[in-house]
């Protein structure tokens, strides 16, 4: 995330003219900065692509993604690429997705897939214990328990923790409470079939054009919220999707 950094003018011989410029040009990156980091930021809601032709579904869900819901008719799949430490995914999370994983539960195959970004220092880690709970088909137990717990883990103030020992006795604890081995699921965590699933996972992303976390795809093409000017505004954006979607 980009940092304000302050402009001090030490010589009092610089001229007015300059002086302008340099505020002009400091003022234009700040607003083009921010503007980018709400649309299409390493975790500012992932890229609008609403006109982009479908991604082909052998690339968005292969046989062992995670599947949270399942639509008996298959009429509607929704994949989202997550990164477990990303801000935004977790504000999409408890600001809607967890409540549309359940209100459109048995309507919508409702997939994710980790798209850890190298800008969160416990992404990988995360990604790594989600897939390591999955082995013991607990996946969807601790991809609730990252999400729900992730100020606990994610968080360190204003910053994102860094501190791989504490994440790893947490994920541990949740490991324990949702039923796990966790001898076992400590095994797994470094094991290379789950490094292989995610850097799987992060291949098709890239594939599919996923360039930022969190990024959604309805049917393969992928979730276009609009001009919008608030996270509020997303989740009705997205049910009005899906709603259209369903509707056909």
């Amino acid at each position: 995330m980009p940092k304000n950094q302050n402009l001090v003018t030490q010589k009092s011989g610089l001229s007015t003219n300059i002086i302008l410029t340099i505020v002009v040009v400091v003022v234009a990156v700040v607003v083009i900065g921010g503007v980018l980091l709400f649309n299409r930021g390493g975790d500012g809601g992932g890229d609008t692509g609403g006109s982009q032709p479908a991604v082909a579904a052998e690339v968005l869900r292969k046989p062992d993604s995670h599947v949270l819901t399942e639509a008996p008719d298959g009429k509607l799949t929704v994949v989202e690429f997550v990164d477990f430490q990303c801000p935004v995914c977790q504000k999409y999370y408890s600001g809607f997705m967890r409540n549309i994983e359940d209100e459109y539960a048995g309507r919508i195959t409702f997939i994710t897939r980790n798209y850890p970004l190298e800008m969160h220092p416990l992404s990988q880690q995360a990604a790594r214990a989600a897939e390591a709970a999955a082995f013991q088909g607990k996946y969807k137990e601790m991809y609730h328990a990252l999400f729900d717990n992730w100020a606990q883990w994610a968080a360190d103030g204003q910053q994102y923790a860094s501190d791989e020992a504490k994440a790893k006795a947490q994920f541990e604890q949740y490991a324990q409470q949702i039923g796990l081995d966790v001898n076992r699921f400590k095994q797994d965590m470094v094991s290379p079939k789950v490094q292989a699933k995610i850097d799987q996972d992060v291949a098709d992303g890239g594939a599919a054009g996923v360039g930022s976390t969190p990024t959604i795809f309805l049917n393969g093409r992928q979730f276009d919220p609009g001009n919008v000017q608030s996270y509020a505004e997303i989740g009705p954006k997205l049910r009005e999707q899906l709603d259209q979607e369903l509707a056909k």
